[in-house]
C-alpha cells in the first residue's frame, strides 16, 4: 500500500526512516565485507542532516532515496562499507550546499572521489545547443575508467529511480525511460549486471509501451499453470538422471521477461500465442573445488542429451571462454516432449553468483587481481578510447558508446593465440584496428585459418585471424561502414581526420558559406538533416565529401529558408476517394505551438487543413502508435514512434525537448506499408485486390510484387485512419489462401 507522506505524523516518518536504515545496515552485516558500520552511521547522519525538510515528488522525505540506493549497492549489487557512503551522500552536494571538500574532510578522498563522479554537471564541452545527458554520460565513463564503483552506484541510482518512476510527470517519465533502455540497461549488461539489466528493460518497457506490458504480463500470468505442467513434464527425467549421479544441485524454470518476449513479438512478427520459449530451465550445481565445474557441466550436459534431442546449432560453451562481462555457463537447447525446444543453462552456484551481481562487484579494491579484472580492464581501456575522440557531438558520442555495448560478441585469436572480444559481425579490419591504429590505417586484407580473405571478411567466434598491411595503403571513408567495434570506429575517425584535414575544412567553409546564403542556422538538427539527406554517417565524412568534391549541396532545399521558393517546397498528397481514384490535396498548415507545458500531455490533432505537428523522416505513426513529441528548432513538435531508432537517440540525448502526446483527432488518412509473403497462384493478386479495395474500402497508394520461383513477396502501401484498420487488414490478408505473413512494415 502507498504511504500518504503529506498526512504521516513527523514521529511515525521518522521512525520509518530508521527502520529502512537498519536494513541497511543488517544487510551489510550480512555480507562477507569488513564491518565498518560507524562510518556509515556517520555518512547516513550527515545525509540526513543535509537534507532535511527536502521531499521527493512522489511526498516522501528525501534521505529515503539515497538509503533505497545504498541497500541496491550493497544487498542487490554487493558493494562495501566505502560505496555505502558514497550512495547515502551521492546528491548532497548537488541539491544542497555542502561541497566535495567537505565530503573529503569528513569521510576522507575516497568517498569525495566517488560523490564527485556522481554528482552531475552544470555545462558541457558539447557547446551550448546540445545534451547535458551526453556530457553527464561522459564524466560519468571518465571517472569510471578510474573507479568502477562510480558506475555500479549510479546503476543503483537508476534503478531506484526507475522503480519510483511513476510520481513524475509524463515528459519526464519518457525522457527518463529512454536513456535508461538507451545507454543503461546495456550497459548493466556489459558489466555483468543481468538482474539489474532486465529489471530496468522492464520498467522503460512499462512507462513507454503501458499497453503492451500489461497485456503481456496478464498473458505470462494466465499461461503460468499451463506452463509449470510443460516444465515439470520436461524436467522430471533430467531430475532423476541428476539425483542418480549424486549432485547436489538447484533446478527451476526461468520466465523471459515482458521485454524480451516483446522484443521477439515485434522482431519476428508473431503474437504472443507463438512465442515457444517462453521461459529455460536453469541448472545450478554445488562444487567447492573450481577446477572440477567444468567437469560437472558438462557431464550435466551429456545426461540432458541422453534424454532428448539436440539443437546442434544452439549450444554454448560460456565456461572454457567467458564473455567480457565474466559470465560463465553451459546453454544447451533440445527438444522437449511438446515438441519444442528449450533452452537448459548449466552453472556452478560461484557462477550464477557472478551472473546474478556481475563480477564488477569483486574488482581489485575486495579481491586480487585476476583474469576477470584483466577483462574489464580492457573493456574500460576501450570505453576511455570513445571518451577521448576529439569531435564530441552528443548524439554522434552516445551513438558510439551504444555501438560498444553490445550484447552479442565473438571471440577470435591473433596468431600468437592472444583472444581478442569483439561485436558480432566484426571483420578483420576490426582486428586491425583493435590491435593498433597504425596496422588499421594500413590494412590491405587478412588471413583467417591460414585462407586468404578481404579485409571486409566477416569473423566467427574461434577464428584465428593475421592482418596483412601495405605502407601505400590509407585508410579510406567507405571503410566505417564495415567496422563493428566502437574503438575500430574511433580509431578509424582519428586516422582519416588526420589524412583528410585539408579537405575537411575546406568542406567546413563550403557548408558555411551555404548556409549563410540560405540565411539557415548552422544547428545539430539542421546538420544532421543534411547528412541524413546525403547518406553520410558523420560530420566529418560529409565536410570531407564536400571539401574533396564528391558532393554537392546544388538541390538541397531547406523548408523554411526565407530565400526558398514557395513553389520548391509546394507537397501534395494523394488521398484515395474510396474507388483508388485520387484526388490533389494542399498540404495542411502546421500550427506551431506558443507554449507548451512539458509536465502536461500534448495532444495531437490533423485535418485537411491544419495540424499541430509534423512527422519525422525516419519514421511515419499513425493514431494508436505509441508516439512521442520532439520540439525540433523551429518550435514544432516532431512525432516520432517510441520504438524509432532516431527517437531513442532523442530520448537519451535531448531530455528536455522532449514532449509526452496522444492522439486526440486525425481525419486525415495517413501512409502504411504492409509487407506480404506466400505461395503465388493464378488469381492471388486479383484476389488481394479486391479484398483491400471492395471488401475493406481501403486505399491502395502502391502494390509491389516480386516472385521467385513458387514465392511472392509483396509490398503494400495503403492509406489508413488508425493501427487498428491495419491489424484488421493483415488479419484478413492471411486468410487468403496461399499466403503465410501479412505484417506492418517498420520503415
Amino acid at each position: 500500500m502507498k504511504l500518504d507522506y503529506n498526512n504521516l505524523p513527523a514521529e511515525a516518518e521518522e521512525r520509518l526512516i530508521e527502520a529502512e536504515f537498519q536494513d541497511l545496515l543488517a544487510g551489510y552485516l550480512r555480507s562477507n565485507h569488513r564491518k565498518k558500520v560507524e562510518i556509515i552511521e556517520r555518512a547516513y547522519r550527515f545525509a540526513k542532516k543535509a537534507h532535511k525538510g527536502i521531499r521527493r515528488r512522489s511526498g516522501e522525505p528525501y534521505i529515503l532515496h539515497p538509503i533505497a540506493v545504498a541497500k541496491i549497492a550493497s544487498q542487490e549489487i554487493g558493494l562495501g562499507s566505502t560505496s555505502i557512503c558514497a550512495a547515502l551522500l551521492h546528491d548532497v552536494v548537488e541539491d544542497t550546499e555542502y561541497t566535495v571538500e567537505d565530503i573529503e574532510h569528513q569521510f576522507g578522498p575516497k568517498v569525495a572521489e566517488l560523490v564527485s563522479g556522481l554528482t552531475k554537471i552544470s555545462g558541457g564541452i558539447f557547446g551550448d545547443k546540445a545534451s547535458l545527458q551526453a556530457e553527464n554520460f561522459r564524466k560519468l565513463l571518465l571517472t569510471m575508467c578510474e573507479d568502477i564503483r562510480v558506475v555500479l552506484i549510479k546503476m543503483a541510482d537508476r534503478l531506484h529511480n526507475m522503480r519510483t518512476l511513476g510520481s513524475m510527470a509524463p515528459n519526464k517519465q519518457y525522457k527518463i525511460a529512454g536513456e535508461t533502455l538507451y545507454v543503461y540497461a546495456p550497459l548493466a549488461y556489459r558489466l555483468g549486471l543481468f538482474n539489474i539489466k532486465t529489471e530496468l528493460e522492464d520498467l522503460s518497457f512499462k512507462y513507454e509501451h503501458p499497453a503492451a506490458h500489461a497485456d503481456i504480463t496478464e498473458k505470462v500470468r494466465q499461461s503460468e499453470a499451463r506452463r509449470q505442467a510443460v516444465y515439470a513434464d520436461f524436467s522430471q527425467p533430467i531430475l532423476e538422471r541428476l539425483n542418480g549421479m549424486g549432485l547436489v544441485y538447484e533446478a527451476k524454470a526461468r520466465v523471459k521477461s515482458a521485454y524480451s518476449i516483446w522484443r521477439k513479438m515485434e522482431t519476428k512478427h508473431v503474437p504472443f500465442e507463438e512465442i515457444y520459449d517462453l521461459y529455460a530451465v536453469r541448472i545450478i550445481f554445488d562444487c567447492d573445488d573450481p577446477t572440477l565445474e567444468k567437469n560437472v557441466a558438462w557431464n550435466i550436459y551429456s545426461a540432458i542429451t541422453d534424454i532428448y534431442r539436440l539443437h546442434p546449432e544452439r549450444t554454448r560453451d560460456w565456461i572454457s571462454t567467458p564473455k567480457a562481462n565474466g559470465y560463465q555457463a553451459l546453454h544447451v537447447t533440445v527438444m522437449g516432449p511438446d515438441g519444442n525446444w528449450v533452452e537448459v543453462q548449466i552453472r556452478s552456484k560461484r557462477m550464477d553468483e557472478i551472473a546474478e551481481k556481475g563480477f564488477a562487484a569483486h574488482w581489485k579494491y575486495k579481491v586480487g587481481e585476476g583474469e576477470e579484472e584483466t577483462e574489464l580492464h580492457y573493456w574500460l581501456s576501450t570505453i576511455k578510447d570513445i571518451l577521448e575522440d576529439p569531435t564530441p557531438d552528443a548524439v554522434d558520442f552516445l551513438d558510439t558508446l551504444k555501438l560498444n555495448l553490445f550484447a552479442a560478441e565473438i571471440v577470435v585469436f591473433t596468431p600468437k593465440g592472444e583472444l581478442i572480444t569483439l561485436p558480432s559481425n566484426a571483420t578483420v579490419l576490426d582486428v586491425a584496428f583493435t590491435l593498433h591504429s597504425q596496422i588499421g590505417s594500413h590494412c590491405i586484407a587478412g588471413k583467417v585459418n591460414h585462407k586468404l580473405v578481404s579485409l571486409s571478411h566477416k569473423l566467427s567466434s574461434g577464428d584465428q585471424v593475421e592482418v596483412l598491411t601495405s605502407q601505400s595503403q590509407k585508410p579510406k571513408p567507405e571503410w566505417e561502414q564495415i567496422l563493428r567495434s566502437a574503438k575500430a570506429r574511433t580509431r578509424l575517425r582519428k586516422a582519416l581526420r588526420h589524412e583528410q584535414a585539408p579537405d575537411i575544412e575546406k568542406g567546413k567553409k563550403i557548408l558555411s558559406d551555404f548556409l549563410d546564403d540560405a540565411e539557415v542556422k548552422g544547428t545539430n538538427e539542421v546538420i544532421t538533416k543534411i547528412m541524413a539527406y546525403y547518406k553520410v554517417s558523420s560530420r566529418d565524412t560529409l565536410y570531407y565529401k564536400l571539401g574533396a568534391g564528391e558532393l554537392s549541396l546544388e538541390g538541397y532545399v531547406f523548408k523554411d529558408s526565407p530565400k526558398t521558393s514557395p513553389g520548391l517546397l509546394k507537397k501534395i498528397f494523394r488521398i484515395g476517394t474510396g474507388k483508388n481514384k485520387s484526388t490533389v490535396a494542399p498540404v495542411p498548415k502546421i500550427i506551431k505551438p506558443e507554449k507548451i507545458n512539458a509536465k502536461e500531455v500534448y495532444s495531437l490533432y490533423m485535418t485537411d487543413d491544419e495540424q499541430n505537428f509534423v512527422f519525422s523522416d525516419c519514421c511515419r505513426p499513425v493514431p494508436g502508435d505509441d508516439v512521442m513529441g520532439y520540439i525540433n528548432d523551429d518550435g514544432q513538435v516532431e512525432v516520432h514512434t517510441l520504438t524509432c531508432p532516431r527517437a531513442q537517440v532523442l530520448k537519451a540525448g535531448y531530455g528536455p525537448r522532449i514532449v509526452a502526446t496522444r492522439w486526440e483527432s486525425v481525419q486525415t488518412s495517413l501512409p502504411a506499408t504492409v509487407l506480404i509473403e506466400g505461395i503465388d497462384r493464378h488469381g492471388i493478386l486479383q484476389e488481394l485486390t479486391q479484398l483491400i479495395s471492395n471488401q475493406l474500402n481501403i486505399d491502395i497508394r502502391s502494390l509491389h510484387i516480386d516472385t521467385d520461383k513458387e514465392v511472392f513477396h509483396c509490398r503494400l502501401g495503403v492509406l489508413v485512419h488508425d493501427t487498428d484498420v491495419i491489424v484488421r487488414l493483415c488479419n484478413k490478408i492471411k486468410k487468403i489462401s496461399g499466403v503465410q505473413s501479412a505484417v506492418r512494415s517498420d520503415e
